[in-house]
């Protein structure tokens, strides 16, 4: 059978085990195909063809119900569920997201996904649903080991284990998060592959789940067995598959952390075509490597996503134990950084923006009450970050800045940014969360004062009648639209926030008497610097005008466009500015 004649699982269903490996090296053929030019996750969606054609041929979705964790190993699901296009026209490329989306296909994509740790507990909310409504379909969720590590998922785990009916976790075991696992949960899978599954030593049926062991996660015939045999169950059972991340690529397997996700590349070397300049993570990582260095108390954590904040497996080797990886668990992370603080140390936690809300109770309770001096630094916010609805990077602003005690910073530079960096991890009095640039690396940077207030906004330019107000790389749009304006004749003040969670008073009353003050978030409007400072300025007759990013999960956007959309560009900005004050 030729792949472009699937068009839903039932064409499946009469094929022969030769047939189905036949179709998955096809669909692995395609998905190299699409990857090479494309970009993607690469490994995670090799390693599962066999498992995912596995699973639609055993189950009978869409009335089974199939959870993927994460779903960024859902490439084959979608190509199977009648968006193979998608995968083998690239007109058609762009027609799918990197993770199952409802609104693609609400029959076989039953949830939004993108973070990780969470498909057991779904999948458990749906089995109770089917048992209160009187159903019988199966309930799948499928977990990678590293996804298991998560708080969630062993929640999930737990609350499973009680279902008196049918509940299958498939596990998918392919030794690696993102990077290389951390945890003793690790050894543990270790312990259950070396032994066949047979180890009397078994956490999931310490849970209350019947196991099966399949040692040969990628061969088509032991997967439908072992499905097979699951299928129509009527207590809790885990499926355990020891699986090859990014089988089929040679470079994939080889390279596993480094094509977990990859920009297009070269299928032989893995090499990428436009070069690889500087950027705020090997700088971020580089300064961090120097600081441990020097400063035996420093210590750098990260929540399973150690080369998203720059450190690569030699900067990892260099820092030795002072670089700790916890896996792919946020709450943990900061709750460690807060007992270290509180043990002495000074420990940075670095998080992608999108994931720090995993830890927000955490942020809240364990640091910011005790105001703990934990430094954090968040990474692709704004923007310019990752245009994907559920690796947004712009609620970060609106849900920490507004944590009592906790002091959020906007970096317009990458001398600013360092700066930054030094100066939390030199104070005492409580938190502070940098953010991390995600406009170009080459603007201009900002001079350090020596007497450095984190609670002063830098007037870089006083002019009168007009205030713009830009935090981040949107102080960049400020001062350029300002330069517009000069030349048109207006003299606009200029003025940087450095300070996200808080407003300086003192120099937001001298804009008092000015027709217009502009603000411009990079994050959210709602809850962002520019409401805070609107709310200030209400009791003045002075008019406030607050630009930013919306209160929406956008997918699969152009930031240019965006900017241009939102009337964020500089010439647009001074058109604005000029026509409000001859309204």
């Amino acid at each position: 059978m030729n792949i472009n004649e699937i068009h839903s699982p039932a064409d499946l269903k009469n094929l022969s085990i030769g047939q189905l490996s036949e179709v998955a090296a096809q669909l692995r053929e395609a998905l190299i195909e699409k990857l090479v030019v494309h970009g993607g996750h690469v490994g995670p969606n090799l390693g599962v063809v066999e498992a995912t054609v596995a699973l639609h041929y055993a189950f009978d979705a869409p009335k089974d119900k199939l959870v993927f964790d994460v779903s960024h190993q859902s490439y084959v699901h979608k190509m199977l569920t009648g968006r193979i296009e998608a995968f083998t026209d690239p007109a058609k490329f762009n027609d799918v997201s990197g993770y199952t989306d409802p609104k693609e296909s609400p029959e076989y994509d039953l949830f939004s996904m993108g973070h990780t740790s969470s498909s057991i507990s779904l999948a458990c909310g749906l089995a109770r649903a089917r048992d209160l409504s009187g159903g019988n379909e199966n309930v799948v969720a499928f977990i990678g080991d590293a996804s298991l590590g998560g708080g969630e998922a062993l929640e999930g785990l737990d609350n499973g284990g009680t279902l008196r009916s049918n509940f299958i976790v498939v596990v998918n075991d392919n030794q690696m998060s993102i990077a290389e696992n951390h945890g003793a949960l690790y050894k543990h899978l270790t312990e259950l592959r070396e032994s066949d599954g047979r180890s009397s030593n078994n956490i999931f049926r310490n849970f209350g789940y019947d196991y099966i062991y399949v040692d040969r996660g990628n061969d088509m015939a032991a997967l439908i067995d072992a499905f097979q045999s699951v299928k129509d169950s009527k207590r809790p059972v885990v499926v355990h598959i020891n699986t090859l991340k990014g089988k089929g690529l040679p470079v994939a397997v080889e390279h596993k952390e480094a094509f977990h996700w990859h920009v297009p590349f070269d299928r032989v070397t893995g090499q990428v075509s436009r070069p690889q300049g500087p950027s705020y993570f090997s700088l971020f990582a580089e300064h961090l490597l120097r600081l441990m260095k020097e400063n035996p108390r420093v210590s750098l954590l990260t929540a399973g996503t150690p080369s998203a904040i720059g450190f690569v497996p030699e900067l990892r080797a260099e820092a030795g134990d002072r670089f700790i990886d916890v896996g792919i668990c946020e709450q943990d992370a900061v709750a460690t950084a807060a007992g270290m603080a509180r043990g002495g140390m000074r420990p940075v936690f670095g998080v992608m923006a999108t994931f720090v809300q995993r830890a927000y109770d955490q942020i809240s309770q364990e640091v910011a009450i005790n105001q703990l001096p934990v430094v954090i630094v968040t990474f692709n916010g704004g923007a310019f970050g990752i245009p994907d609805e559920t690796h947004l990077g712009w609620f970060d602003v609106p849900m920490i800045s507004n944590i009592p005690g906790v002091l959020m910073l906007a970096p317009t530079s990458p001398k600013e940014f360092i700066n930054m960096i030094d100066w939390a991890i030199g104070q005492t009095e409580g938190p502070v969360v940098v953010r991390c640039p995600t406009f170009p690396f080459d603007v201009p940077d900002e001079p350090w004062p020596a007497d450095f207030d984190p609670d002063k906004y830098v007037v870089t330019h006083r002019g009168e009648r007009v205030a713009l107000i830009g935090e981040g790389g949107f102080y960049h749009r400020a001062v350029d639209a300002a330069a517009i304006l000069r030349g048109k004749g207006l003299n606009p003040t200029v003025i940087k926030p450095i300070i996200l969670s808080g407003v300086d008073a003192e120099t937001l009353d001298t804009l008092r008497d000015y027709d217009l003050v502009m603000t411009f978030d990079d994050s959210s409007i709602d809850g962002s610097m520019g409401q805070k400072i609107a709310a200030y300025l209400s009791k003045y007759p002075v008019r406030v005008v607050c630009k930013g990013l919306p209160k929406e999960f956008l997918n699969d956007y152009s930031a240019p466009e965006l900017m241009k959309q939102l009337g964020l560009e500089p010439t647009q900005i001074a058109d604005e500015v000029l026509s409000i004050l001859t309204r």
